[in-house]
């Protein structure tokens, strides 16, 4: 990379070369960007495949509210250790298998959706212990080594009985096929995990906070920047770093729906950086939603 571009990832970088409208359907496409909370939380995540197996597994739960990053984590955990086949026994090893709690939980539909995930042909008429049998002969089969649940508050749709049921599998496949849990959902999470007081003590928490004027977020934006292809480098004044938090109250989504928005004035405008009148100009045109969560 040259000294010109220095102030992007070589990625970035090689963005440049494209044209303005391809610049920015990059900038608003979903991309990863790896920053210091993030990686901390990928770290931890990946100490679960090296743990020794056992009856008790450590497991995680990663909270935080709508938007702060945790589905964009989750798939990087999740992509970061793909399935692998081994052509020579002709066997596939799936380390980490994710899926979504579904939005009215149930013992059957839990099954059903880790069914439909692992690709197994389901009876119509299968009872549950079929359904159970058959989703423990398949993640043991393939080496499942964690289970990552998304959106796990969603137990709480359910009614008491319902949620203990839930959990009761949860904890049941964790101690069968000894396998660890990593569940992901907004702060709600936690009074669903704690249901099960032989659940939750397995679990470590790892919370995503919404972000405050401090060096970490100095460090996020920044990131931001370096993956963001704009020819120019960009300085933004504790000012402008105040205003973004303001306007963003600290939600990751929404920052990133805000820098996207100013690098995409920036290529428009001819201007090719970030200025300050920038970003005190900004305003929303609508609610964010949480692209990012």
């Amino acid at each position: 990379m040259d000294d010109e571009n220095s102030h992007l990832t070589a990625g970035a970088a090689a963005l440049l070369a494209e044209s303005d409208e391809r610049r920015i359907r990059a900038i608003r496409s979903r991309r990863w960007v790896l920053y210091p909370r993030a990686k901390q939380a990928l770290d931890r995540l990946s100490l679960l495949l090296d743990h020794p197996r056992g009856t008790r597994m450590p497991s995680v739960a990663v909270y935080g509210d709508s938007g702060m990053g945790k589905t964009m984590i989750m798939k990087r955990f999740r992509d970061d250790h793909p399935p692998s086949f081994n052509s020579v026994t002709g066997t596939l090893r799936t380390p980490v298998l994710a899926m979504e709690m579904t939005s009215r939980p149930g013992e059957r539909r839990f099954y059903a959706e880790l069914l439909t995930l692992l690709g197994a042909p389901q009876r119509p008429r299968a009872d549950i212990a079929q359904m159970e049998q058959a989703a423990l002969r398949i993640m043991e089969a393939i080496g499942v080594q964690v289970l990552v649940i998304d959106e796990v508050h969603n137990i709480l749709a359910g009614s008491y009985r319902e949620q203990r049921i839930v959990l009761n599998t949860l904890r049941f496949l964790s101690n069968r096929l000894q396998i660890s849990l990593v569940c992901f959902g907004v702060n709600d999470a936690r009074e669903a995990i704690g249901g099960d007081v032989q659940l939750a003590r397995r679990f470590e928490q790892f919370t995503l906070t919404r972000w405050s004027a401090n060096e970490q977020f100095e460090t996020l934006v920044a990131s931001i920047l370096r993956n963001t292809p704009l020819r120019r480098p960009s300085v933004l004044t504790p000012k402008s770093l105040r205003r973004i938090l303001q306007i963003t109250e600290g939600v990751t989504a929404s920052i990133f729906h805000m820098i996207n928005s100013l690098a995409v004035e920036a290529i428009e405008n001819g201007h090719e950086q970030f200025t300050d009148e920038a970003v005190e100009k900004w305003h929303p045109e609508f609610d964010v939603e949480a692209a990012f969560a």
